[in-house]
């Protein structure tokens, strides 16, 4: 996921990503844990995408605040 695709969502479109990144990052925690998970960069591609995501969320709101 590019930053660019990320900045052009809505605030619900990021909030939604997020969720659904979050459930995401649960379900390939659970795999790797029973030994289901073959590409463990999958891992790391979500939190990263999650920390991103959480990064525009911040900005779009301390953007909104101050206008």
């Amino acid at each position: 996921m590019k930053p660019s695709e990320v900045r052009d969502m809505s605030l619900d479109q990021l909030h939604e990503k997020l969720t659904e990144l979050k459930r995401e990052q649960f379900n390939l925690r659970v795999q790797q844990a029973t030994g289901q998970l073959e590409k463990t960069t999958l891992r790391r591609n979500v939190r990263r995408d999650i920390a991103r995501v959480a990064t525009i969320i911040r900005e779009k709101e301390a953007a909104g605040a101050e206008a």
